[in-house]
């Protein structure tokens, strides 16, 4: 198999989906595609192909858009784990199920009692659907697959930590560094081999396969292998403009002011910021090796003539911008998120590959969209917006904002150019994207741009569901 060259020979790296055969539609069980979905949690646009930072090493991630689309103004339906993983597994957005932090539970939301989840529609129509990782939020939603393989999680942690001290943070899972010593170890390597098991499987009917890597969540924990690919004296820190908070209502600076993670005072006083973002960025050139273990077992195995692939992240991750860590906020940086879809090598003359789509598009686009590829039918009810039509046409028209919610009542519209966020309480910001891609400079108080403030406004979801029971 012919191989990219790796980056210091640390990761395993795929060429893809080459092949130039004539594509079959309307498809039998027998001949309807098999579908990849490769998730990461907390990824940012820090991947090579986004460019979100100048030293990500991404080797496997990039070369998966040499056959695909890269689509890159993709953004979450919430900025959190739970609501976010929930919305694109059921096909609702979390305005409507009440779903909006991590402790609700998707089954007590009324709208979600009985909602058929993307594994369980493949599996109604013929499909053997399987996962591994964490693809729901937790451990919850793995009764969801016919088969589950290693659950994972953050992993074994250590009994001190390495780097955060506890006074800095209550939870364990804010430290980085490198733990445990054996890269086998990881949850993210013994996932991504059962992964590339079932690929290298016969499986007598099609496959749903959900993929779901940790890393880079915190801790940022990596092999050391990983950290000599980002010596810490080289590495970058983002920008930062000071008293970014000022221009931020105070609902948005409230709902924003998570305790959890240190504050970012301590990281730059300390010295901390740049052996964090260190980790980070070692966290995620992990995860690609691991993710490139998985594409390279699909190219090998009987598969890959008929397999889809769609990688995505569930939401970003602040490290340091706007002062502040993790993600809970309707900025950019914990919205916008890495969207890759491949055709099946068998089918790749039918679809774009190797381009970019600029447009905004929503995670909760993923369900209707698998079931349009796969010619299956879609529950009544899906909120979302198939992206077939920019698969074949990256550029085609397409006038669907990208909305983002974080509780109860507040939510932002995210356009080519511009991102209107409202709060609960009524208050706004407006940004003007292509001028200021940091968010820096609030203009909702401006004259100049009221008439865009009133065109966004009209996509605020008009309903915004009590959230639900926990």
């Amino acid at each position: 198999m012919q191989r990219i060259n790796s980056v210091c020979g640390f990761f395993l790296a795929a060429v893809i989906h080459f092949s130039c055969a004539q594509p079959a539609f309307s498809q039998t069980p027998h001949t309807r595609p098999n579908v990849l979905m490769i998730t990461v949690d907390d990824l940012n646009d820090w991947v090579g192909c986004l460019g979100g930072h100048p030293q990500s090493k991404t080797p496997n991630i990039d070369a998966l858009i040499q056959h695909g689309i890269l689509f890159t103004n993709a953004h979450c339906q919430a900025p959190i784990c739970n609501p976010s993983r929930v919305s694109f597994m059921t096909g609702v957005r979390p305005s409507n199920s009440g779903i909006y932090v991590n402790g609700d539970r998707f089954r007590a939301s009324k709208r979600l009692k009985n909602a058929i989840t993307i594994p369980q529609q493949f599996a109604a129509n013929g499909y053997v659907s399987m996962g591994c990782g964490k693809l729901f939020h937790a451990s919850g939603g793995r009764s969801n697959f016919q088969t589950y393989g290693p659950f994972g999680g953050q992993g074994p942690l250590p009994d001190t930590r390495l780097n955060c001290p506890p006074e800095q943070s209550s939870s364990k899972l804010w430290d980085w560094g490198t733990f445990p010593e054996k890269e086998e170890d990881y949850h993210d390597v013994i996932n991504s081999k059962w992964a590339s098991a079932q690929l290298n499987k016969r499986h007598g009917k099609p496959f749903f396969l959900g993929v779901g890597f940790y890393r880079p969540h915190v801790p940022f924990y990596a092999p050391k292998r990983f950290f000599d690919l980002h010596p810490l004296e080289q590495v970058r820190l983002p920008k930062v403009l000071p008293n970014d908070m000022e221009d931020v209502p105070k609902y948005g600076r409230n709902l924003t002011n998570n305790t959890l993670p240190p504050d970012h005072a301590w990281f730059v006083e300390s010295g901390k910021w740049q052996q964090a973002i260190q980790s980070y960025l070692s966290a995620v050139s992990f995860t690609d090796a691991n993710i490139g273990r998985v594409i390279q077992a699909l190219d090998e195995g009987p598969h890959a003539d008929n397999t889809w692939i769609v990688l995505f992240s569930d939401h970003g991750f602040f490290l340091g911008e706007k002062a502040r860590w993790a993600k809970q906020s309707l900025w950019e940086r914990a919205t916008k998120v890495p969207l890759i879809i491949v055709p099946p090598r068998s089918t790749a003359t039918d679809w774009a590959k190797d381009q970019t789509c600029s447009s905004p598009v929503e995670l909760l686009s993923l369900y209707p969209t698998l079931m349009e590829l796969c010619d299956l039918p879609s529950p009544e009810g899906l909120d979302g917006t198939s992206l077939v039509p920019l698969l074949k046409q990256p550029n085609a028209e397409w006038n669907h904002p990208a909305i983002t919610t974080y509780t109860k009542g507040s939510h932002s519209i995210r356009t080519t150019r511009w991102r209107y966020t409202r709060y609960a309480d009524g208050s706004e910001e407006v940004y003007d994207l292509r001028n200021d891609p940091n968010e820096w400079h609030n203009q909702a108080s401006r004259k100049e741009v009221s008439q865009v403030i009133a065109n966004l406004k009209q996509w605020i979801p008009e309903h915004d569901e009590p959230p639900s029971g926990k």
